[in-house]
């Protein structure tokens, strides 16, 4: 197998850290997004999309997903288990992981993206180029403490996010909030639910890579 990875994004960490603790050893080959090296021809020809990560296989499918990644590790190498057993273990841990995604990922990335003086004309990923839109970063920046909020919820009645045990929702969620330093937003103090579960991922070796 073969890793296209980038050292400084959350999406990619994300494949870094469910690798890791699946144990495994890939081949890892690192596209710096400041460099714009997965616009270049040689990259493209991989990926038309743009984007990292990228997973292929020993047999030559190109994942180029977290999900899609993940499902196919998980698949491949059972243990340890990272996306539930039971067919309501599955369904919460792809909940969890969406409503992440969605609820945090996301306004992360369009505070981000749509204020970074670097990221100007590179609102969106891909190939194609979009303008900036503050009034997203404003929007994305209130969606964020929102999250905090849904976070310490959740938190306040579970261990971890999805089930009883560190799953794949954690790997995403820890990264997604961890990267919000990039906008200035960190877990609330008063988020002590929140805030032990942060210090617990961060603990794992996985969470250093």
């Amino acid at each position: 197998m073969l890793f296209y990875d980038c050292s400084t994004a959350p999406n990619p960490r994300r494949a870094r850290m469910f690798i890791a603790e699946k144990g495994l050893t890939i081949e890892t080959r690192d596209i710096s997004i400041a460099k714009s090296e997965q616009l270049t021809p040689e990259f493209l020809a991989i990926n038309p999309r743009a984007t990292v990560p990228v997973l292929v296989t020993d047999s030559g499918a190109i994942l180029t997903e977290n999900l899609g990644i993940a499902a196919y590790l998980e698949a491949a190498f059972p243990e340890p288990p990272l996306m539930g057993q039971t067919p309501e273990e599955k369904g919460a841990v792809m909940m969890w992981n969406a409503t992440v995604e969605q609820q945090g990922g996301w306004p992360i990335a369009e505070a981000l993206r749509n204020t970074n003086p670097h990221m100007k004309d590179r609102a969106i990923p891909g190939q194609a180029n979009f303008e900036q839109i503050p009034a997203l970063a404003e929007r994305g920046l209130a969606r964020v403490d929102l999250f905090f909020d849904l976070l310490e919820a959740r938190l306040k009645e579970s261990r971890f996010l999805a089930l009883d045990q560190f799953t794949l929702a954690d790997i995403t969620c820890f990264v997604f909030v961890d990267f919000a330093r990039v906008i200035r937003r960190r877990i609330p103090e008063s988020n002590q639910a929140t805030l032990a579960w942060f210090e617990a991922i961060k603990s794992r070796p996985s969470a250093t890579l």
